[in-house]
């Protein structure tokens, strides 16, 4: 079992935990949505893709963005998954992403969406 992401306490008074493969999804999340600078101790640690809601769309960003989401998990998460295809979708002030993996433990493929509503 591994510590369930966000940090929070179970029902039973302990550290919440939660199985491999959901771990390795609230990896990703974690890594999707955390902008560089935000942790002081992994200054490089993060994606930004939340900055770029605001942003044009257009194919070339797109294209750019994608790269960028793939790049970010090879580098943090390259020894967990193998990331297979990435798709990033910028409507209105919605950002999705949809991830699709190799878990390289139970080598059981993923996909999974990530979602972002910024007009909260």
């Amino acid at each position: 079992m591994q510590i369930s992401y966000p940090f929070r306490v179970s029902a039973h008074g302990r550290v919440a935990t939660t199985d491999y493969e959901r771990h390795v999804y609230e990896m990703i999340e974690q890594l999707l949505f955390t902008a560089p600078g935000e942790r002081v101790n992994l200054p490089t640690f993060g994606c930004a893709v939340q900055a770029l809601v605001f942003a044009v769309n257009n194919p070339e960003l797109a294209t750019a963005t994608q790269a960028l989401v793939h790049g970010s998990l090879q580098q943090w998460l390259g020894d967990i998954i193998k990331v297979e295809a990435v798709q990033v979708e910028n409507v209105d002030s919605t950002l999705s992403i949809t991830v699709q993996y190799t878990v390289l433990r139970t080598q059981r493929r993923q996909t999974s969406t990530f979602q972002r509503d910024t007009s909260v």
